[in-house]
């Protein structure tokens, strides 16, 4: 496995990468997709333990997605069951590295709460588990938007140490702490690219939804935007997946697992 450092332009090329994969299948990814939203919502019913495994699973979902995306790229056929890929295709070693990184996962998201609720007491973490409504009182009485931007800051590392983490530990028999760093030194040493790629993304989405709303507002059909912007998300949101493909084979400079043939490419 190499690392292929790339130029902050290269951000814009996995934006236009991930639409192009979302469109050579995208009622099959939003089927997938949509699959994962109800298992999600599924698990969450689950006593005890359906507020953590959710986020216990993410990283064997994100495989499972990832998977999907290689397989669409190659012309396969794709379905929702791939979702599973991570813990079915790789030996039980992968799939328990991916639960360890689920782990890590749940402890890591639970310091950035914690790290918001030194400012706002709690209240944006309350909101995201569902346990206070939002009301206009809550939204005045707190310091939300610091909280926000807190938890925005406090984020970041751990989207950076996660980004690859569970690919390299299923296609490429990483240890999991060894993965993190791995994703941690990849994304860093590509940063302009990634600030160009989110970049992208967040003008997208708000290019998308303002442009929805005023559109709604204009021809009087305010009261039903949100049966609009709802699938206008939802479908923003499946190409930001594919997307993720496109960042996975730019920085590494591999199709397929196990391939590293990549001119130029740098050991980690």
């Amino acid at each position: 496995m190499q690392l292929t450092e790339v130029s902050a332009k290269t951000g814009y090329v996995w934006y236009r990468q991930g639409i192009w994969l979302f469109r050579r299948n995208p009622l099959g990814f939003l089927t997938i997709f949509f699959t994962y939203l109800l298992a999600m919502w599924a698990v969450s019913l689950i006593p005890f333990v359906g507020a953590v495994l959710p986020l216990v699973l993410i990283p064997g979902v994100a495989v499972g997605f990832m998977a999907a995306c290689r397989d669409t790229v190659a012309g396969k056929l794709v379905f929702p069951t791939v979702l599973a890929d991570g813990f079915r295709s790789y030996g039980a070693t992968a799939a328990v590295r991916l639960l360890e990184l689920g782990g890590i996962y749940i402890a890591a998201i639970a310091l950035v709460f914690a790290s918001s609720a030194l400012v706002d007491g709690g209240v944006l973490f309350k909101l995201m588990m569902g346990t206070a409504a939002v009301t206009p009182e809550t939204l005045m009485g707190s310091n939300l938007l610091l909280a926000g931007l807190v938890s925005f800051v406090c984020y970041l590392p751990v989207a950076m140490l996660f980004w690859f983490a569970p690919v390299l530990a299923a296609w490429h028999d990483v240890p999991p702490l060894k993965a993190m760093f791995f994703s941690l030194v990849t994304c860093w040493r590509n940063r302009g690219a990634f600030i160009v790629y989110g970049a992208l993304w967040l003008l997208t989405a708000l290019v998308v939804s303002t442009g929805l709303s005023l559109l709604m507002d204009a021809i009087g059909a305010r009261a039903y935007a949100f049966t609009v912007l709802f699938p206008a998300s939802i479908t923003l949101t499946t190409m930001l997946y594919c997307s993720f493909y496109a960042t996975y084979r730019g920085c590494y400079g591999v199709q397929e697992p196990g391939r590293t043939d990549t001119p130029g490419a740098s050991n980690i």
